[in-house]
C-alpha cells in the first residue's frame, strides 16, 4: 500500500517512505566506487588518479539534473498540496523536457572542450589522455545522467519511491556487471569503466522516461506542456542549493587534489580518491533521507499544515543524529578493510590512506544536519537560505580550512579540513533554522 504525502508520518512511516530514496542515492553513489575499485585493482594507479581528477568536473554537469529534481519537485509537491494536480503534471513535464535539451547541449560542449579542461585541472601526458577518454564516454550519456539524478526526487513526489528504488538497483547492477565484464574480462581498461557507467546511466534515465511517458498509477505523468519561464526560474532557484553543493564539492575536490599533489604527490590524490568514494556513499544516506522528506515537507507547506512541519523537523533531527553516530562508528570499523580493498597493493599508499581516513571519518558526525537543513529550506521554496547553507558548507568553510590548516599541520591538516568545515556548518545551519522559525512556524 502506497504512503500518501497527505498522511501523518510516524517514525516508522517516515523511515519506510524515505528508505527507497536512501537506497537509491547509495546505489547511485556506488557507480563511482565500483569504477574506482576495478580501475585501481585491474588498470593501475595512474588511471585511478586520472579518474579521480576528472570526476569532479563530470559531477558538476550531472548536478544540473539534481537541481531540477529537487527544485522542481518542491514546486510540484507544493502545487499538489494546493490541490492542482493537472498543473503539477504540466510543470513536471516541463522540467523533464528542459533537462533533456540541456543535457544534449552541455554534453556536446563538454566533449568538445574536455581536453583543455582536463589540462587546466593539472592532467599531463598519459594522465591527460586517460582523463579525455573517460570524460568523453561519460559525457555521451549526460542527458540520462541528469535525468537519473532528477527522477530520484520526482519518484518521491509521484508517491512512488519504491519504483525509483527498483530502477536504481537495476542501473547499479548493470554498472557492476558491465564493469566486471569490460575491465576484468575484456581488459578494456579505463574506457571499459566509462562505458559501463554510461550504459548504467542510460538505464537509470530511460526507464523512468518510459514509465512516466505512459499511463501509470502514480501522481505524475508526462503530458503536453507550455514554456513557463517563471516556473523554470523558481525550480532553478529552489534547487540552486543542491547545484551549489555539487559544484562547490567538485571545486573543493579540485583544490584538495592540488594541495595533495603539493604535499604528497600522486599517492595523495589516490588516497583522497578512496576517502571520497566512502564519503560519497555515506553522505548518500543523508542526501537520500533529505530527498525523501522534501516531498513531504513541500506538500504540507503548500497545505499550510504547520503541525506536521513541526513533527517532521523534530523527527528528522532525531533520525539524523542516530544516523550520524552510526556512520562514524561504521567508518572507523571499515577504514582498514576499505583501504586494503582499494590500495592494498601499495604499502605506502595504503598507510597514507588509512591514516587520513582515521581523521577524515569524524566529518560524518556533523554532515547530516547541514545536508538536511539545506534540503528543508528547498522544500519550503526558500532557495536563498538553502543556497546559503550549501555555499558556506561546501565552499567557503572548506576552502578556508584546506588552505589554512595544512600550513600548520601539513598533510594531516588536509584530512582535518573537512571535519572543521562540517563542524562550522552545523552551527550555522542550526542558527538559520532557529532564525527562520517564526516565518514558517515549524518550531
Amino acid at each position: 500500500m502506497n504512503i500518501q504525502l497527505s498522511e501523518h508520518f510516524t517514525y516508522k512511516k517516515l523511515i519506510k517512505f524515505t528508505l527507497p530514496a536512501i537506497i537509491m542515492m547509495v546505489f547511485t553513489s556506488i557507480y563511482g566506487v565500483v569504477d574506482g575499485f576495478f580501475v585501481s585493482n585491474y588498470v593501475g594507479k595512474t588511471p585511478f588518479a586520472s579518474l579521480n581528477l576528472i570526476m569532479p568536473f563530470l559531477m558538476i554537469l550531472g548536478a544540473i539534473g539534481f537541481m531540477f529534481g529537487t527544485g522542481g519537485s518542491a514546486i510540484i509537491t507544493k502545487t499538489m498540496g494546493e490541490g492542482n494536480n493537472e498543473k503539477a503534471k504540466r510543470l513536471f513535464s516541463l522540467f523533464v523536457y528542459v533537462m533533456i535539451i540541456c543535457g544534449i547541449v552541455i554534453g556536446i560542449l563538454g566533449i568538445i572542450f574536455i581536453r583543455p579542461i582536463a589540462s587546466m585541472l593539472g592532467a599531463k601526458e598519459e594522465m591527460l589522455e586517460y582523463c579525455v577518454t573517460y570524460g568523453r564516454i561519460i559525457l555521451a550519456a549526460l542527458p540520462f545522467y541528469m535525468l537519473q539524478y532528477a527522477f530520484q526526487s520526482f519518484f518521491s513526489a509521484a508517491e512512488k519511491p519504491q519504483l525509483g528504488l527498483v530502477v536504481t538497483i537495476l542501473s547499479g547492477l548493470t554498472n557492476i556487471i558491465l564493469d566486471t565484464l569490460f575491465i576484468a574480462v575484456f581488459k578494456w581498461g579505463l574506457a571499459g569503466a566509462a562505458a559501463a557507467t554510461a550504459i548504467s546511466e542510460f538505464v537509470g534515465g530511460f526507464i523512468p522516461l518510459v514509465y512516466f511517458g505512459r499511463k501509470n498509477s502514480s501522481a505524475l505523468k508526462l503530458t503536453k506542456t507550455k514554456f513557463d519561464g517563471k516556473a523554470l526560474l523558481r525550480a532553478c532557484t529552489n534547487g540552486s542549493s543542491e547545484l551549489m553543493t555539487n559544484i562547490s564539492t567538485s571545486i573543493v575536490n579540485m583544490l584538495y587534489n592540488m594541495q595533495l599533489m603539493k604535499y604528497a604527490g600522486e599517492d595523495g590524490i589516490s588516497a583522497y580518491g578512496v576517502m571520497m568514494y566512502v564519503n560519497l556513499v555515506f553522505l548518500a544516506v543523508f542526501i537520500g533521507y533529505s530527498v525523501g522528506t522534501a516531498s513531504i515537507i513541500g506538500y504540507h507547506y503548500g497545505a499550510e499544515n504547520h503541525s506536521e512541519l513541526k513533527s517532521m523537523l523534530k523527527k528528522s533531527f532525531i533520525i539524523i543524529s542516530i544516523f550520524s553516530v552510526f556512520m562514524l562508528i561504521l567508518a572507523k570499523l571499515l577504514a582498514y578493510p576499505l583501504a586494503k580493498l582499494f590500495v592494498g597493493y601499495d604499502e605506502a599508499l595504503f598507510d597514507l590512506t588509512l591514516k587520513g581516513f582515521s581523521i577524515f571519518s569524524f566529518s560524518f558526525l556533523f554532515a547530516g544536519v547541514s545536508i538536511f537543513g539545506s534540503s528543508f529550506f528547498t522544500a519550503l521554496n526558500n532557495g536563498l537560505i538553502s543556497a546559503l547553507i550549501s555555499f558556506l558548507r561546501t565552499l567557503i568553510f572548506q576552502i578556508a580550512a584546506v588552505l589554512i590548516l595544512p600550513i600548520f599541520f601539513g598533510i594531516n591538516g588536509i584530512w582535518a579540513s573537512i571535519v572543521v568545515a562540517e563542524f562550522m556548518s552545523i552551527i550555522m545551519t542550526i542558527t538559520l533554522i532557529i532564525a527562520m522559525r517564526k516565518k514558517y512556524n515549524y518550531l
